[in-house]
């Protein structure tokens, strides 16, 4: 049985507006949900709504530090699992051992790298289990660690572009990038850099994934604005309606 990959909820606690607005454009990017809060009172009240994936908080806050808020979600069982990681201008190895001692799952100084940020998230959620190598999605499998697809079992050979775009798309189901935005996440420095250099290796990708090319069911074409992937539920009610 297959099952849609949910799309990972991160918290940004931060009061800074311009590096609140920085990481979560970075982490939206990268397909996550970024909810933004600028004190820990509004973050932990949306998170007994809805807790979120992963806490990333920085610890100089308005009323009570991160810190102290991670020690308080270390105390309450609904919330002790769910990973943290600091990011904060205090860069001493005095203060990184005391964020880490307080529950913290990483910790990141500012300034920092985009790039890094992202990379540390997917890290804290892949070993708290919420970030799993495979997508599976109707009949397909991609094995994100290996960068192989298998369809209907049967492996197919992808090159790395085509791959990456992939992997981004399957893994937000639903969500539509654009042709731009496909080009800002995966790079394109080794490639024509055109959006309609994008339209070329959906193309490529949809010969490999789908039964009829020409009639998709995987890798929609959502006219004007770009491509967005469909989950396994959609692809099931899709193919109960052909029927």
């Amino acid at each position: 049985m297959t099952q849609d990959l949910p799309r990972q909820t991160v918290f940004v606690v931060e009061d800074d507006p311009d590096v609140n607005r920085l990481i979560r454009t970075n982490l939206q990017t990268a397909g996550y949900i970024a909810e933004p809060f600028s004190s820990v009172l509004s973050a932990l009240a949306k998170a007994k709504v809805r807790p979120p994936s992963l806490f990333l908080l920085d610890i100089m806050l308005p009323g009570e530090d991160g810190l102290e808020f991670c020690q308080r979600l270390r105390s309450m069982p609904e919330f002790s699992k769910i990973p943290v990681i600091f990011v904060t201008a205090k860069g001493s190895e005095d203060d990184r051992i005391l964020g880490l001692e307080c529950g913290g799952d990483d910790y990141i100084t500012k300034p920092f790298s985009p790039r890094e940020l992202v990379a540390r998230v997917k890290a804290a959620l892949r070993k708290h289990g919420e970030d799993p190598a495979i997508v599976r999605i109707g009949d397909l499998e991609i094995d994100t660690a290996a960068m192989l697809l298998r369809v209907r079992g049967e492996e197919k050979t992808l090159t790395t572009v085509e791959f990456r775009i992939l992997e981004l798309l399957a893994r937000s189901p639903g969500r539509i990038f654009s042709r731009e935005g496909i080009l800002r996440t995966i790079g394109s420095d080794s490639f024509e850099s055109s959006p309609r250099a994008v339209d070329a290796f959906i193309s490529k990708i949809r010969a490999k994934i789908e039964n009829d090319p020409r009639n998709p069911i995987y890798l929609l074409t959502v006219r004007g604005a770009g491509y967005r992937f469909v989950g396994s539920s959609q692809v099931s009610s899709d193919r109960i309606g052909r029927r």
